[in-house]
């Protein structure tokens, strides 16, 4: 039966909230509008039939924006904080380290400057550098300051979160530029004393997640999950405004497929994802990880017309997507590898079967997403609505109790992040939760 296909193809429900999350502006972790955005994304689970739509609140470190600068000479070079920078000024020498990479810190002396690190790696490289990474490198080489250049022209300066191990606060202040001002500092100020400073509020906040359900009620279930929070910079239509869309297109979907689905699907959007994963963590460190069969987490759908799936070496998951792809004679990209990064990480460390449902796309990092650009005229309802089918097909074929996808060993993925190059990177950050 496939009356519902038609259904997706004339909802509006997706596109609709999407539109809603992005005129609230500021959703940053903590504030006024991510409750105001859970808010509405707890009513519109309800709205699409979804039962006990509910918020559940949890205590974070709150960080709010004020303003930054960079002092040059006689210029001021625009920048933004990247959130959990501390409010701090430093005066130093500019150090340009391109791309900051490991071998670049062990090679000059950084201590006491301000490194500036661009926001990709080289195409030789074999892993991707993340920026609390990069962060890392400057504060253990005894940098005084941290500037993040974006690799993608547009005058565009990117943000996201740093921070120090396990503190949410960073010691030294850290700034974004776009790709053009960097090139400008380079040239102009490098080995030049320049001034960073970071204006923001460091204060008790709280988050929320968003939860509601369909199904049957078993113990074992399906999470389908999101996250409602986004950069304060920014609409945040990509990131992640379009994967919690996608959430209510999803249940929209299954609403009229309830008598289809024989495990319960739970529907998770979750707080504060953009400084640290926080409200997932929350969420995975109470659960029964053996009653959770499959983490569906959507981040970054939406950006691109091809769904790309990263299955974290679990076969099953892998299978259900090339069947469904196959089916439908839609692709759908899959990628075996391990990714610690977005909410599914919570759970898939701990050997959950879990996925990062994305979108495929061109070229390294984030494109638009984390700078002033992530707006929504760049995303297409169409989009939304074909890759609303492909999920929902993907979401019911893992709800039926004949399919099992077997957990892994916690082991296991920690040998995956180890061979997959991955394990340098999270034990500088201190995000390696493994017993060494």
């Amino acid at each position: 039966m496939t009356d519902w296909i038609g259904t997706v193809f004339e909802s509006d429900r997706g596109w609709t909230h999407l539109e809603g999350l992005v005129d609230i502006g500021n959703r940053m972790a903590g504030s006024e509008g991510e409750r105001e955005a859970a808010e509405l994304t707890r009513d519109a689970l309800a709205d699409a039939g979804a039962r006990n739509a509910r918020l559940e609140p949890f205590e974070i470190q709150g960080w709010t924006r004020g303003e930054s600068a960079i002092l040059a000479g006689d210029t001021s070079q625009d920048c933004i904080a990247l959130p959990r920078s501390p409010d701090d000024r430093v005066v130093a020498p500019l150090v340009d380290l391109g791309y900051g990479l490991p071998e670049d810190f062990d090679d000059t002396d950084v201590e006491d400057a301000i490194v500036m690190v661009r926001s990709d790696v080289p195409d030789y490289y074999d892993r991707y550098l993340h920026r609390r990474e990069k962060y890392h490198y400057a504060i253990e080489n005894g940098a005084a300051g941290f500037v993040y250049r974006n690799h993608v022209e547009g005058c565009l300066p990117p943000t996201g979160s740093v921070g120090w191990k396990e503190e949410p606060i960073g010691p030294i202040p850290a700034v974004g530029v776009s790709s053009e001002v960097g090139a400008r500092l380079a040239r102009r100020f490098d080995g030049e004393s320049i001034t960073v400073s970071v204006d923001a509020a460091i204060h008790p906040a709280e988050s929320q997640n968003v939860h509601a359900e369909l199904g049957p009620d078993t113990d074992e279930r399906v999470l389908v999950t999101s996250h409602v929070d986004a950069h304060d910079i920014a609409e945040g239509a990509m990131d992640n405004g379009a994967g919690t869309a996608m959430l209510i297109e999803i249940a929209n979907a299954l609403a009229t497929r309830e008598d289809d689905l024989e495990t319960r699907v739970e529907f998770v959007a979750f707080g504060a994802e953009e400084v640290g994963l926080i409200g997932s963590t929350r969420y995975a460190e109470d659960a029964d990880h053996d009653a959770i069969t499959a983490v569906v987490n959507n981040d970054g759908v939406v950006r691109d017309r091809t769904l790309s799936i990263i299955t974290h070496g679990f076969d099953e998951l892998r299978d259900v997507a090339n069947e469904i792809a196959d089916r439908y004679d839609h692709p759908i990209g899959t990628v075996p590898k391990v990714g610690p990064h977005s909410d599914h990480w919570s759970f898939v460390q701990w050997g959950v079967p879990g996925c990062h449902v994305k979108s495929i796309a061109d070229g390294p990092g984030r494109g638009w997403g984390h700078t002033f650009a992530d707006t929504i005229e760049k995303l297409e309802p169409r989009t939304l609505r074909e890759q609303a089918i492909l999920l929902t097909e993907y979401v019911v074929a893992l709800a039926r109790t004949e399919l099992t996808v077997d957990h892994r060993d916690p082991e296991a993925i920690a040998a995956d992040l180890e061979s997959q190059d991955l394990a340098e990177g999270m034990r500088v950050t201190g995000d390696w939760p493994y017993d060494e």
